[in-house]
């Protein structure tokens, strides 16, 4: 059997869930299979998938059919009957309340981040070493605000312009990764932090003279995904 690389878009299917701010590795897919030209998909036990070549790389675009908090059966099963080592071979793009909406983070490790989808796939294939690229839909309108309602919201105005420019970058950043590796990908598409501005002179010498008034703390943001 041919060695293909993993592609996995993570999202919810039906069309009430198109769009929405978890659908976001959906639209990824979608850019991805029009570069291909991978015409319409077809049906793979729980999943919809593409076949293609990017560079000189065979791979498989995957939309799971399965809710998102059920993704790692249909990422296990893709997996296990390509034979295709996570560890290498996989890419997963999901969702992230905690970016501001369009900036990138792609990690070749690390945990599920309170997303359900990154963590159904972490049980089922026994480990969170696979590369996954995280795009930003900004967090929850006020703190008190339901989750789910905001990540199956749609995105308006300015951030539907931002979350298209954020799917052509992450396109880009999974042909990058399979050409150049996920290093490369992670210097040139990771969106850098912003720098605090310096104070002026003036300003740090008032704050120095200024007494302590007591200590800011630290909210938790750790989000469970839906």
């Amino acid at each position: 059997m041919d060695s293909y690389y993993i592609i996995v878009g993570l999202g919810n299917p039906g069309n009430k869930y198109e769009g929405t701010r978890h659908n976001v590795g959906f639209g990824v897919i979608d850019v991805l299979a029009e570069r291909l030209h991978a015409g319409r998909p077809s049906r793979f036990g729980k999943s919809m998938i593409w076949k293609g070549v990017i560079g000189s790389k065979k791979v498989i675009l995957v939309k799971p059919l399965t809710y998102m908090n059920l993704s790692g059966e249909a990422v296990q099963e893709i997996c296990s009957y390509y034979k295709a080592d996570h560890h290498d071979d996989l890419i997963v793009i999901s969702d992230d309340v905690d970016l501001p909406v369009g900036h990138l983070r792609i990690r070749k490790k690390g945990s599920a981040g309170g997303h359900n989808g990154l963590k159904s796939i972490i049980q089922h294939l026994g480990d969170d070493e696979f590369t996954r690229i995280r795009i930003g839909v900004g967090a929850k309108p006020v703190p008190g605000a339901d989750l789910a309602d905001h990540v199956l919201g749609h995105f308006a105005g300015e951030d539907k312009k931002s979350i298209e420019e954020a799917f052509v970058k992450a396109a880009d950043a999974v042909e990058c990764a399979l050409s150049q590796g996920p290093d490369k990908a992670m210097n040139l598409y990771n969106t850098k932090k912003q720098k605090k501005a310096k104070k002026p002179k003036k300003e740090e010498k008032e704050a120095e003279m200024r007494p302590e008034v007591g200590e800011n703390v630290d909210a938790d943001s750790s989000v469970e995904g839906i």
